[in-house]
């Protein structure tokens, strides 16, 4: 197996764990206001909110997110389990209609050890994929394009979420 070493990984990853920050930031998103242009906050549920990705790996990154702060998916309740799967799965569809994703990465990292940057707020990426979407930028580089700005992208999925659910 081959390694791929990413130190600016653990960079962001510390970077959640700033004194400047106060509280957990998807408590204090699930505050904001969907209609807000300076948040990325998506849709709200009843349980459960959608979240685009301040760092995404492509366009459209969403993670749904409980509103109780939970670590573990065992803390859920039946009701935020049943929501946050169909949310994924609206997610996939709205990936889908409105930007045309051919395909998806959808998952969790539960525990430090496994990538999660916030590990004390369990939370599940939607990630689109497309033919062709790694290009020779981040291999090169060391960079992701992200080539849609994200407020486009939010106003794209939040109006389906509206429209929709």
């Amino acid at each position: 197996m081959q390694r791929l070493f990413s130190p600016w990984r653990s960079e962001y990853i510390e970077s959640f764990q700033s004194p400047k920050d106060e509280g957990c930031i998807f408590c204090n998103a699930k505050n904001e206001n969907v209609d807000d242009e300076n948040s990325l906050v998506v849709y709200k549920g009843r349980n459960i909110f959608i979240l685009m990705n301040r760092y995404p790996y492509n366009n459209g990154h969403l993670l749904i997110i409980p509103y109780r702060h939970i670590a573990k998916i065992c803390e859920m309740n039946e009701e935020e389990r049943i929501e946050t799967f169909y949310l994924i799965e609206k997610s996939v569809d709205a990936l889908e209609k409105t930007m045309s994703a051919q395909g998806h990465n959808i998952g969790t990292n539960l525990g430090r050890v496994a990538g999660a940057g916030i590990e004390d707020h369990i939370h599940f990426h939607v990630v689109p994929r497309w033919n062709g979407d790694t290009n020779f930028m981040p291999v090169l580089g060391d960079v992701k394009l992200i080539s849609e700005d994200m407020k486009k992208t939010k106003l794209r999925l939040s109006k389906y979420f509206k429209e929709n659910l």
